[in-house]
């Protein structure tokens, strides 16, 4: 769910500014800036690194998830993904990144955002001791880098970058009502919102598929923005080679259910289908060339000597072989197809394996 968050958020602020008549340029600059402010509050995964007892890990271990997420279990989803310091951190990044001159109103002004964020270390560090301080002070510094990014290389406006601030924040938490704890939403208020995960399904793997689901319908969406403040369309952009992933259905019978606590195995191999088929599409002539080379292997091998020229009274120089830019974007597809068919690849897999597993395994 890392991506999914900053995905989240960067689609429907494209897909806003695409709304408002923002040119494309300047709808997808809100959109990067969305996902920065939106993928920051996990930054508390620092305290993992901390907490992390090494001498737990092992070979064995390693395949098991609960060693490295019970290290944070005692901050992450907490202090940084509540909704009363999404709505104090937005507006104070804002603030911070409003301008860049030295008078002493801009001065005042960044004085009090300051003022404001160190407040929240100390908030954190009464409620939650030395972890949650050091997780609030990271989440202000990260939450400062991409304020100041989006002043310095963008034409937004301060007041801009405190509502997208404020909506990224604000739009973290929900994707992680189903994949684990539930986060602390009214932090530091001693009120729990959501006592457990949100089940999707009793079956451990049907919720683990419909999570899964719900991650790339987020990236469909992502993907939609682009598409749409690109100008590309997307019938066009659809290819029938992802029908490639229904093989994966195999995999359901082949390797072990996936659950929450061990997933690794499915999410790798069915991203990997889909992977190396948005490659075959971006270069579709690699595979004709590699059969035809492995038929008639060359009779001379390629020798990077060839490039190098060699003399006693010169130094040796170094030649590149040149590229042409526009016969490489002539011959081959541009990278919106190549994504979509790795999108439809994947989106085919999982709904290839959730058959499979659900008429035949479960």
């Amino acid at each position: 769910m890392f991506v999914g968050h900053a995905l989240l958020a960067f689609s429907l602020a494209v897909l806003i500014a695409d709304w408002r008549g923002w040119p494309a340029r300047r709808a997808l600059a809100l959109g990067f800036v969305a996902g920065g402010f939106a993928a920051i509050p996990d930054v508390d995964m620092i305290y993992t690194a901390v907490a992390l007892d090494l001498s737990r890990l092992s070979v064995e271990t390693l395949t098991r998830p609960s060693v490295f997420w019970d290290a944070s279990r005692g901050v992450h989803r907490s202090i940084t993904h509540s909704l009363p310091i999404a709505l104090a951190a937005g507006p104070a990044f804002g603030a911070w990144a409003a301008g860049t001159s030295t008078s002493r109103r801009w001065l005042a002004v960044r004085g009090i955002a300051g003022a404001f964020l160190s407040a929240l270390v100390w908030v954190a560090w009464t409620y939650s001791g030395p972890a949650g301080a050091v997780v609030v002070g990271t989440f202000v510094a990260a939450g400062l880098i991409v304020a100041r990014l989006a002043r310095t290389r963008t034409d937004l406006s301060g007041s801009t970058i405190a509502l997208v601030a404020t909506a990224g924040l604000l739009s973290h938490p929900w994707g992680d009502l189903v994949t684990g704890d539930p986060p602390r939403l009214l932090y530091p208020f001693d009120v729990q919102v959501f006592e457990a995960i949100v089940l999707l399904h009793a079956d451990p793997t049907i919720h683990l598929l419909g999570a899964f689901a719900l991650e790339l319908g987020v990236v469909w969406l992502a993907a939609v923005a682009v598409a749409r403040v690109a100008d590309q369309s997307l019938t066009a952009l659809l290819d029938s080679r992802a029908v490639a992933g229904v093989v994966y259905g195999v995999a359901a019978v082949v390797l072990a259910p996936p659950t929450l606590d061990v997933s690794y195995h499915f999410v790798l191999t069915i991203l990997g289908v889909g992977a190396a088929t948005g490659a075959l599409a971006a270069f579709p002539n690699t595979r004709s060339a590699l059969t035809r080379r492995l038929r008639y292997p060359p009779i001379t091998r390629w020798s990077p000597l060839r490039y190098v020229r060699l003399s006693w009274v010169s130094p040796p120089r170094v030649y590149v072989p040149s590229i042409d830019i526009d016969r490489f974007l002539q011959r081959y597809p541009s990278p919106f197809e190549a994504a979509f068919v790795a999108l439809g690849c994947v989106t085919v897999a999982l709904g290839s394996y959730a058959l499979v597993y659900v008429f035949f395994v479960a």
